[in-house]
């Protein structure tokens, strides 16, 4: 057989199998349904998904709490900037794989509009006027938002849990040195 000839046989040979394939996979019924597997994986990409978006909407508020006192109190600045980049940090992690695009926040210590969602923001966060009640505060939104991600393990995928028990871990740290950390 001439290489001519090998090449078309080949190709003769490559068409009927695309053309048996296409055969097998296009039934005359209508569009398929999803079986069991394809819809369970469906319900837990969706749970994801809600979870994701919790987490970043948390820490979204966190990174809020911190731009309100940085605004209010500006000489907490050199304390709280690195507290609020690791926050940041986190707002981007969390965000990743799935809930759609994540604004990553501003690395200054002032409030900047790419740190805001871009849905509509709530109130204003109130802070007082005190700069040691205002710390007790952010340390009182560190303590809640780390308990609100480590309550979310446990409906998190292995990987993402990982993820949020780092955060939370972080986030207890952050309300020591907002808090006790200031005293030694």
């Amino acid at each position: 057989m001439t290489t001519t000839g090998r090449r078309a046989l080949l190709a003769a040979g490559a068409a009927a199998g695309a053309t048996a394939l296409v055969g097998c996979t296009s039934g005359g019924e209508g569009p398929r349904r999803p079986g069991a597997a394809e819809r369970e994986a469906e319900r837990v990409a969706r749970a994801e998904a809600a979870l994701r978006a919790r987490s970043v909407t948390v820490a979204r508020g966190l990174l809020e709490h911190y731009d309100a006192v940085l605004s209010a109190h500006p000489a907490l600045a050199p304390r709280l900037t690195p507290l609020r980049r690791s926050v940041a940090a986190h707002v981007r992690a969390l965000g990743e794989g799935g809930t759609g695009p994540v604004k990553p926040a501003a690395a200054s210590p002032t409030p900047s509009a790419s740190a805001r969602p871009t849905t509509a923001s709530p109130a204003p966060i109130p802070v007082a006027t005190d700069p040691g009640t205002a710390l007790r505060e952010l340390a009182a939104a560190e303590r809640t938002s780390s308990d609100g991600h480590a309550d979310a393990l446990l409906a998190a995928p292995p990987e993402y849990a990982r993820l949020l028990a780092s955060v939370a871990a972080s986030g207890a740290v952050h309300a020591y040195l907002l808090t006790e950390g200031a005293r030694t």
